[in-house]
């Protein structure tokens, strides 16, 4: 009788310890997923380009800005991974790597030295020619995961 009391507070205590983490889990897990949709949408060709593009800027300033920007909004994001499954981890830094490809390939058709509407235009023509955004992928996902532990 003892010993099956003993055994039943000890789980009991095991139960309240979990239910306890995941009540402080599940906000963090949630801020995560938060801020990975923020960051996607800031990385978004579209959302980018009117927030860094400045009048005077040529091509070559621009596309540096650009990227400055992709990485630094990763960076600040970086440890929010832990939240995250690994394939919408995954989604995430190939949508990043995507955009910044899409950003040096369309440079690379633009003189440096053109002002900088040129390569915004490139950027943008460029994007019409995805059937969607790698972001748009990774923010499906990230909403579907999140959809699976609410």
């Amino acid at each position: 009788m003892v010993n099956m009391y003993f055994k039943n507070e000890n789980q009991k205590r095991r139960e309240q310890i979990i239910l306890k983490n995941q009540n402080i889990i599940i906000p963090l897990r949630l801020q995560a997923y938060e801020r990975f949709i923020l960051f996607l949408e800031r990385i978004s060709p579209e959302n980018l380009i009117i927030r860094i593009n400045k009048p005077g800027y040529n091509c070559k300033q621009l596309q540096t800005e650009l990227l400055s920007s992709i990485r630094a909004e990763y960076e600040h994001n970086l440890s929010q991974q832990i939240y995250v499954s690994h394939k919408t981890w995954e989604l995430i830094k190939n949508a990043r790597s995507n955009i910044i490809h899409l950003i040096n390939s369309s440079s690379e058709k633009i003189k440096p030295d053109f002002p900088s509407i040129n390569l915004s235009k490139a950027i943008l023509e460029s994007t019409m020619g995805y059937d969607k955004l790698p972001t748009a992928d990774a923010i499906r996902n990230i909403k579907e995961e999140l959809n699976s532990i609410i």
